[in-house]
């Protein structure tokens, strides 16, 4: 699941309380008031001890740090996603070419086994050009694998060396039913209230001859007829729950619309045991031995959430056009492996492969979901990655959720026998130096996040040479890739141990203290949301690969 979707979202009330944002792969993301703020469209590239801002201060870093300085290579980024526009503006230059593939003559020409992947490939496609765009959960699907061994099996018929399965079994069918009812009470609510509000609108358009309106528009309008003051009471109310800043109602509307969009997907797709969209791909999904499947359209139906990450890393800089993105030296290597659902282990583990045997130096991965049946071959990619000499960087998800080994997926650990030193795990922050630095969809872990990065009110690319504004945790690990990928290309002789070590231990310490536990009204130690209690620091962390590296 791309990250920036959370895979269960707030209750209703929640919601209401605290408003609608919608994120770039095009489900919504609830946060609270406090997380969007009045920022500059380039926040996260600013400092916060001379801009004021949260940011990661690469701008300051490549003016002060980088100007006479020459880079030594440029550095490789793949990014596992949903798929990128690589025809962007801003993007178009900064896209990996693989050197050694003749385009579209139909022959693997560098014999990696993947036929025409001039840039990049594509895991979840067919042979003949097609595309998986929704997918189920993998709740779902293991729901459907162990239904078949478990549900008219009562418990003291199972073998004992079943019995860890079966009660595994309970609580995945368990969820299953939760979530598949949540879904869909949340589809029929959104739908109504859309239905409802939208009826609404059209009411008070028609009678006050308006095409549009906001509040202070709202609150001038007077009626005689009940039904007309009832709609302006209704709508008042409608203003009053969404956070956006200054909003028409019919982009309120918008919003409501894309609402039942995302729970239309997961009430249809997400948690229906008869969608199956796997035989697109053509491949056997049991097979995680299998590599050579897909297509070589990086791109793919929907590129709007890898658009957006590759953009905070790698849009052209001074080019006056969109954003500059965090790092200069810098290609995009895109691999299409996640859908409009959960992504896939064996899709995962080969799309990590793929990354590193095609010369990827850091490998962003802002995707993640609950359940992972095939994590030891997973494990297996990332410790070949590793050993590669890659460094992999993870959304930490947007659950507002306490992170463990066993809850959120992929992640560092190898099935409790140690863990992965090449890996950094993110949460997302927002703009200002105050108690609601934590972004309240964000998840956070002492142990198992490393580090906070810029994920709240992100501008971006988008598809079609556009930009938008999103939020997420996918936003925050595209942010520390680019500031690793911008060290990387002048000290590359640092190991990406050591460029862990460089991101960790030049963290910007907030001032504040204590700060809003995400999803909570509990105030906690924003020390004990990361391990190192910290914001990403693009101009600390260059003075510290300085100070190890062997180049000047």
């Amino acid at each position: 699941m791309r990250i920036n979707l959370s895979n269960s979202f707030w209750t209703l009330l929640t919601g209401i309380c605290f408003g609608i944002i919608f994120t770039s792969s095009g489900g919504p993301q609830l946060t609270s008031d406090k997380d969007s703020l009045k920022t500059p469209e380039n926040w996260f590239l600013l400092d916060p001890i001379e801009d004021g801002y949260l940011g990661t201060g690469a701008t300051k870093a490549h003016e002060q740090l980088l100007q006479k300085k020459s880079a030594k290579r440029t550095v490789v980024v793949a990014v596992i996603d949903s798929g990128i526009d690589i025809l962007h503006e801003d993007l178009k230059d900064k896209i990996w070419t693989n050197p050694g593939e003749i385009p579209e003559n139909g022959i693997d020409d560098d014999g990696n086994g993947y036929v025409d992947d001039v840039h990049g490939w594509n895991f979840i496609g067919g042979a003949d050009g097609s595309h998986v765009d929704e997918d189920s959960h993998e709740l779902t699907r293991e729901y459907i694998r162990l239904k078949a061994i478990y549900e008219d099996m009562a418990a003291e018929d199972v073998k004992r060396r079943n019995r860890e399965e079966y009660a595994y079994w309970q609580r995945v069918s368990e969820n299953f039913e939760e979530s598949k009812k949540e879904a869909q009470m949340n589809y029929n609510m959104y739908s109504n209230m859309l239905d409802g509000f939208t009826k609404m609108a059209e009411l008070v358009k028609e009678e006050f001859e308006v095409a549009d309106f906001k509040l202070t528009d709202l609150k001038e309008m007077e009626s005689e007829e009940e039904e007309v003051k009832n709609a302006l009471d209704m709508l008042s109310q409608l203003f009053s729950m969404v956070n956006l800043q200054d909003p028409g109602v019919n982009e309120i509307l918008d919003v409501l619309g894309g609402a039942v969009e995302h729970f239309e997907v997961q009430a249809n797709y997400a948690y229906n045991t008869d969608f199956n969209p796997r035989d697109i791909v053509g491949d056997d999904p049991k097979d995680y031995k299998e590599k050579y499947y897909g297509n070589n359209d990086p791109t793919g139906p929907d590129p709007t959430h890898g658009t957006h990450v590759a953009g905070i890393i790698a849009a052209k800089r001074g080019n006056d056009l969109g954003i500059d993105g965090i790092a200069e030296h810098v290609l995009i290597m895109p691999v299409r492996a996640v859908p409009n659902g959960d992504e896939r282990d064996k899709d995962v583990a080969n799309a990590i492969r793929y990354a590193v045997d095609n010369g990827a130096h850091i490998i962003n991965m802002s995707f993640g979901k609950s359940y992972s049946p095939g994590k030891r071959y997973v494990d297996k990619a990332v410790k070949y990655a590793r050993r590669k000499g890659v460094l992999l960087i993870h959304a930490a998800g947007n659950s507002s959720k306490e992170v463990n080994p066993d809850n959120n997926f992929p992640n560092r650990y190898y099935d409790r026998r140690g863990e992965s030193d090449s890996w950094l795990e993110v949460g997302a922050s927002s703009a200002i130096d105050t108690e609601n630095l934590p972004a309240q969809f964000s998840n956070f872990s002492k142990k198992a996040v490393d580090l906070f990065a810029p994920g709240v009110d992100i501008y971006s690319t988008v598809p079609g040479s556009e930009y938008d504004t999103n939020s997420g945790t996918s936003m925050a690990a595209p942010t520390v890739a680019g500031v690793a990928a911008m060290i990387w290309a002048y000290f590359p002789d640092l190991k990406p141990k050591e460029m862990r070590q460089v991101l960790i231990n030049s963290v910007y310490k907030p001032t504040t203290e204590s700060v809003q536990l995400p999803g909570k009204d509990e105030m906690v130690g924003f020390d004990s949301l990361s391990y190192t209690g910290g914001v990403v620091n693009a101009y600390e962390a260059l003075k510290l690969a300085a100070s190890l590296s062997k180049y000047e």
